[in-house]
């Protein structure tokens, strides 16, 4: 039996057609302020105490006369709200499977150029020359973090990234996640080339997934939600890291601890000074893992 389409039911039951955004008339919205009743879309809602007004009542009612905006909402971090909360998500991952396909055509040469190394002898000609950190190469604190070689590896990180980012991205705000992200991938690069040892390689996004796992963590403790599905799932990952050999968990410890005090300066900060305090918190992670670095060199240079 054919299905009537909904348009046709609405219709012939005598409904009335979905309302558009009175700013954006093709969008289809079921919210309407609760000052002038106007259908307002997701991008044009604005918290109040109660319900969500329009950006035209918001800059009347306060005189304020912002640009619309201003007027948009915000994240639980004071973020604006994005229609797309996913995007830089795609695009890490977009990333790191761009260079995991690039590095596996060019061959071992490229991956041992970009790879996490503190210092070692090249065995490469000409001989005799040193790389790694130490030697001034600090853009690999940096590529390493972009860097896998095996399938499954790239696999499980970005499973983690996909997983875990997008709730983390509609939470923050797609700024202060990108900075979650990057923060805690050098945080466990820093920590992984103070503790191994300089002619150990080490490469993957484990470190930045792990500080999202962090992150989250903190996320679900500031909403009351129930933290035992990723406290089980942090714990299995932390088991698999001190128990399966070849993996650096220096980088997974780095950017844990990093994702998690980011986080905590994230959605704990007072909202008179939101802005301020994670600015603050993200520059003294970012001055931890410098210090961190050059500490390092000094004692290997």
């Amino acid at each position: 039996m054919d299905q009537q389409p909904p348009a046709d039911r609405a219709a012939s039951a005598g409904g009335s057609p979905t309302p558009t955004c009175y700013r954006h008339p093709g969008r289809e919205t079921g919210v309407s302020c609760t000052r002038c009743e106007r259908p307002i879309c997701t991008e044009c809602m604005v918290s109040a105490s109660v319900g969500f007004q329009c950006p035209t009542c918001v800059r009347e009612g306060s005189g304020t006369g912002h640009s619309p905006a201003a007027s948009r909402p915000r994240t639980l971090a004071g973020g604006t709200v994005a229609a797309d909360p996913r995007l830089v998500t795609k695009i890490l991952i977009g990333i790191n499977v761009a260079v995991f396909v690039l590095v596996a055509a060019a061959g071992p040469t490229l991956l041992n150029d970009l790879t996490l190394l503190g210092r070692a002898w090249d065995p490469t000609p000409p001989p005799g020359t040193v790389e790694g950190v130490a030697e001034g190469q600090w853009y690999r604190l940096v590529t390493s973090m972009f860097l896998h070689q095996e399938v499954w590896h790239i696999g499980f990180n970005m499973l983690g990234l996909w997983w875990l980012g997008g709730q983390l991205e509609a939470a923050l705000g797609r700024s202060r996640y990108l900075a979650l992200y990057l923060l805690s991938g050098l945080a466990g690069s820093a920590l992984t080339y103070l503790i191994a040892a300089p002619n150990q390689a080490s490469l993957g996004a484990s470190g930045a997934v792990y500080g999202l796992f962090g992150a989250t963590a903190v996320l679900m403790r500031r909403m009351n939600y129930d933290m035992r599905p990723v406290l089980v799932l942090l714990a299995l990952n932390l088991v698999f890291t001190f128990t399966w050999g070849g993996i650096a968990w220096e980088a997974h410890v780095g950017g844990l601890v990093a994702g998690v005090a980011i986080a905590l300066g994230m959605v704990h900060a007072p909202r008179q000074h939101r802005t301020a305090v994670q600015a603050g918190t993200c520059a003294l992670v970012l001055l931890v893992s410098l210090g961190v670095v050059i500490a390092r060199t000094i004692t290997l240079t």
